[in-house]
């Protein structure tokens, strides 16, 4: 082989490795800035967050209500034996406590808005809210024990019968339902209760049961600093169910 051929040979090896390995770089001035991401469209799907999907679509969710109700129901049922029927009552917050609002939720999420009060109003009109794991059998069941049942939620006053027909239309019992007249303090009607409200008489309240700290008497996000001996009432008198969609932790 000739020395020509053979240099030629190696230029026509060497071009080929260079086209397989890629473009060789080599440090230049710095690249324009890359473009900006596309705004969401309403083509794009937005990502549901994971709270919302949990309290949808989890059996964790589903087990946690069941067995928050069955452990409630079972410390009513002996303090009922202690108690006069009519005498005593047990008190519920409303929403993501007995009824589910995850469907709100999840439109608001999908619209990637936040909570609403007009949104928001509009959702209790349609009168959709569904009862949660477990509620309507304890509410019966505290009802078969002689107990009067109290819903105390922070739903307006405006709202308050909308709310009533959502109750009966699933069926979930309650005696009395004591809706926000001002601030969204649950105190004064709880003690409201024990004097004797809304025609009851005066009541002895033997259980709570809530999904924010605040459904509890005297209780607030406050809580979480002093220890865990303040919370010796939780699985007790006042029964906690999940909710990490929303609450009075987010503004901690």
């Amino acid at each position: 082989m000739t020395r020509r051929l053979a240099a030629a040979l190696v230029l026509v090896i060497a071009s080929a490795a260079c086209r397989s390995a890629g473009p060789v770089t080599t440090p230049g001035p710095p690249s324009a800035a890359p473009a900006p991401a596309l705004a969401p469209t309403s083509a794009m799907k937005v990502a549901e967050p994971t709270a919302i999907r949990w309290a949808r679509g989890s059996a964790e969710h589903r087990a946690l209500f069941l067995q928050v109700f069955r452990q409630a129901a079972a410390y009513v049922e002996r303090e009922a034996a202690k108690r006069v029927a009519g005498s005593w009552a047990v008190v519920l917050d409303a929403d993501e406590t007995v009824i589910d609002n995850s469907t709100y939720q999840l439109e608001q999420a999908r619209l990637g808005r936040p909570f609403e009060p007009e949104t928001w109003s509009a959702w209790v009109k349609r009168r959709q809210a569904t009862p949660l794991p477990g509620a309507a059998a304890f509410l019966e069941r505290v009802r078969a024990l002689g107990g009067r049942i109290a819903i105390v939620t922070n739903r307006s006053a405006a709202e308050c019968p909308d709310t009533e027909a959502v109750f009966k239309a699933q069926a979930l019992a309650y005696d009395v339902m004591l809706c926000k007249q001002g601030p969204s303090d649950k105190n004064p009607r709880f003690e409201a209760l024990a004097r004797g409200a809304a025609g009851l008489p005066p009541l002895e309240v033997v259980a709570f049961l809530g999904d924010n700290v605040n459904d509890f008497p005297g209780q607030s996000q406050a809580i979480r600093t002093q220890g865990d001996g303040a919370f010796a009432e939780f699985g007790a008198r006042f029964f906690v169910v999940p909710n990490a969609m929303y609450g009075s932790w987010e503004s901690n």
